[in-house]
């Protein structure tokens, strides 16, 4: 297979195994889907939905969550970790959206990734979910399986990043992301990895990794 052929079966395997792709993080809005990225974090999207229905039970605006003290969002969001941290990050970046955005959730990477604890990752899945832009944010299963499809040096998210707009078609990049990341999930995980069930990479992955593996 050379690349080309490789894309191809990508895209191809992807569609037919998650022809619909829900977006794992629960919420309601742009606002809500920014708090819960933010909080995911080096935490799990599961952790996260068991923290976010309380959290938005008692704020789930700009204006409601600056009424909480930072302590108290701290309180909430402790088992998702760094809570010091993303508290902080969250009531400020609230007081941000009420000063300098009218409450919204702005549709551009500068205001996005100029909130406190909003990076380009971060950023780019609100784009992509919230607002539908083209966009490619690269997770750690996304960076794994660029690397172990031979799509990747692996080098850094940022490689990552690029190639992957390089090489898939750009009207795909949405669903694509989430595809490669529920792939991820399933069939090549980072622990308790078992070649013979990660079909694609079994099929097209580097010869370095499989040899390694068989």
């Amino acid at each position: 297979m050379n690349k080309k052929e490789r894309v191809i079966y990508i895209i191809e395997t992807l569609e037919l195994l998650f022809p619909k792709v829900p977006i794992p993080l629960d919420h309601k809005d742009s606002y809500t889907l920014l708090i819960a990225v933010l909080l995911s974090a080096q935490s799990t999207d599961i952790g996260v939905n068991k923290i976010t229905p309380i959290l938005f039970s008692k704020a789930d605006s700009p204006s409601e969550m600056v009424k909480l003290t930072i302590d108290e969002i701290r309180n909430i969001i402790r088992p998702v970790g760094l809570s010091p941290m993303k508290s902080k990050a969250i009531h400020g970046l609230s007081q941000i959206l009420i000063d300098k955005h009218n409450s919204k959730v702005p549709n551009n990477f500068d205001d996005l990734e100029a909130l406190p604890g909003v990076g380009h990752k971060t950023a780019s899945v609100v784009m992509a979910q919230a607002f539908g832009v083209p966009t490619f944010p690269v997770d750690t299963h996304i960076h794994r399986l660029m690397y172990r499809w031979g799509m990747s040096s692996g080098k850094n998210v940022k490689v990552t990043e690029k190639d992957a707009k390089r090489i898939f078609p750009k009207k795909l990049w949405n669903k694509l992301h989430l595809q490669i990341i529920w792939y991820g999930r399933k069939f090549s995980p980072a622990r308790g990895w078992n070649i013979n069930t990660d079909i694609i990479t079994k099929k097209i992955g580097r010869k370095s990794i499989i040899n390694k593996m068989t």
